[in-house]
């Protein structure tokens, strides 16, 4: 996999290129016996595919090898393989311009953000959106446009395998694609590994494998290996006949990393048991876009320092500033009388020049640091006034470890975007919306809802968050104040899980055991292969 690095419109060539051992499984996946195919590989690098089909000695009728870089390029055809075309140019370019179609297509897709591709390249993959009745993103990246493309070459029967970022699986912005390929395709299959692939990048990939065949049929199948050795003994035949149904409404596919009676679970129970989400007990807001953390969120010695006491206000930015579920003004004081971030800067609307103040010296000290010549920061009216100052009922912590938690803001502190702001309906009892929370469900769909990054780092945005099954009562509510001493003593979760359970699922909601007990392990079971890879 080539990356492209954050900082810089240089392309990290040569670095992560495809592991034998998958080139050659989906090889063999991809022609299983067949000897007339004409293979296409939209990005060849340096040959790693061209290589295993001329060692492992594959049968094909034509293979066309497409690669943007010169250098590489010349290394694909030093290979030598009979009736292979190598062709220096531009994947995006080929594909709108071709008439040639393909029986199998394979290959480990350049991972290039919209922004560094120049704008012959960004018409051209926009083209190939619009061939595929798709709506073209400057959040897409290469990858996305690869896997479209490469669909829209093949025959009418024919396969693709490719090394894709597990990102495909989550994204927002690859929402659409996922819906695209459930459709275009009539069997797929994901091959994900428990150990990193290319562990010095933190880059999860996944093998996608799909087969259209006409068949009316649309199933999908999830297979997890611990690592890419163990390739060699997966037999090929498991693949054939995938059995899970593609729910078209579903936004993520991470669905499918559970068996089918888990799938039937999520998709059944809120309207069996009538559990609405979160949204319609509040609204959950990204949290203050400061526009530079750490100028306007500063430790206590910062506000004595530079005597800002009449603009500092309490804040809580971290997770491991709050203790529990419930934030109240003694947890704050001890963040404020440690090192903690504990103070959110809010200064006047009005012009500085005149005044003779700490405020006056931290704003300068502020422009000399260059804070003001931001992008948020510089397109306010007064670079140092932060916008959209609301407090709110609770908090909801925005990146996650072992589980997500919603919190009451007692202390009415604020809260950078490092958190999100939930804001109760009036008629929401903040008491029974909070305890209602802390339960296997969900925290079930929590993991269902959000996306998981290296390290093990479960995220949900505004909208996931809303999305997350909420069985609210009123009743919970006597729950609250022992989860919040379970949870400031460090207990475990699976204890206080085992106590609100029977509550809030069984007596409340009438949620059998086994249905409990479901929504337990699909949590356990989502949550553990997350946090697994973080070690």
């Amino acid at each position: 996999m080539k990356l492209m690095s954050e900082a810089s419109a240089e392309k990290l060539r040569g670095g992560f290129y495809t592991p034998e051992n998958i080139a050659s499984f989906i090889l063999k996946w991809g022609i299983n016996g067949k000897s007339n195919y004409n293979i296409l590989e939209p990005s060849c690098g340096d040959g790693v595919f061209l290589e295993e089909i001329k060692r492992n000695k594959f049968k094909y009728k034509s293979i066309t090898a497409i690669e943007l870089d010169e250098i590489e390029a010349g290394k694909a055809k030093n290979i030598e393989l009979r009736n292979c075309k190598i062709i220096n140019k531009d994947f995006h370019s080929y594909c709108n311009g071709t008439s040639e179609k393909y029986d199998l297509i394979v290959g480990n897709p350049p991972y290039i953000r919209y922004q560094f591709f120049d704008k012959y390249q960004q018409l051209e993959a926009a083209n190939i959106f619009i061939k595929a009745g798709l709506k073209y993103s400057k959040l897409t990246n290469a990858w996305v446009s690869f896997v479209v493309g490469s669909s829209l070459l093949l025959k009418e029967s024919g396969k693709i395998g490719f090394v894709l970022p597990a990102e495909i699986l989550q994204v927002s912005y690859a929402q659409q694609l996922r819906k695209f390929i459930a459709s275009f395709y009539n069997k797929i299959n994901i091959i994900s590994f428990k150990k990193l692939v290319f562990p010095n990048i933190q880059q999860e990939v996944v093998l996608l494998l799909c087969e259209k065949n006409n068949s009316g049929k649309h199933n999908i199948e999830h297979i997890e290996l611990n690592d890419a050795s163990e390739l060699e003994n997966l037999d090929i035949v498991k693949l054939k006949s995938p059995k899970k149904k593609i729910d078209f409404n579903s936004n993520k596919w991470t669905f499918y990393f559970l068996d089918q009676e888990e799938i039937d679970f999520l998709e059944r129970i809120a309207e069996r048991r009538k559990i609405p989400s979160i949204k319609k007990y509040a609204k959950v807001e990204v949290g203050i876009t400061t526009g530079s953390n750490s100028f306007f969120t500063v430790p206590l010695t910062t506000v004595e320092e530079y005597n800002l006491s009449k603009y500092a206000k309490p804040m809580v930015g971290r997770s491991v500033q709050v203790k529990s579920v419930i934030f109240n003004e003694e947890d704050w004081n001890k963040n404020k009388y440690s090192k903690a971030r504990s103070h959110l800067l809010v200064f006047p609307q009005k012009d500085k020049s005149g005044q003779k103040n700490g405020a006056v010296k931290y704003i300068e000290e502020g422009e000399k640091l260059k804070i003001h010549k931001g992008y948020k920061t510089s397109i306010r009216d007064f670079w140092y006034v932060v916008p959209s100052l609301k407090i709110s009922d609770a908090l909801f912590i925005r990146r996650n470890n072992l589980y997500p938690r919603l919190i009451i803001n007692e202390a009415n502190a604020y809260t950078t975007d490092t958190m999100h702001r939930v804001f109760l309906y009036p008629t929401t009892d903040i008491q029974a919306f909070t305890a209602s929370y802390y339960n296997s469900l969900s925290l079930a769909f929590t993991e269902v809802c959000g996306r998981s990054h290296g390290g093990g780092v479960l995220e949900l945005m505004p909208k996931e968050a809303g999305s997350v099954l909420l069985p609210y009562h009123i009743k919970n509510k006597e729950l609250l104040f022992k989860i919040d001493e379970m949870i400031r003593s460090n207990t475990d979760i699976e204890e206080v899980l085992a106590l609100t359970n029977k509550v809030i699922l069984k007596e409340h909601f009438k949620l059998t055991n086994k249905e409990i007990s479901i929504a337990h392990n699909i949590w356990k079971k989502l949550s553990s292969r997350r946090l697994n890879r973080g070690k």
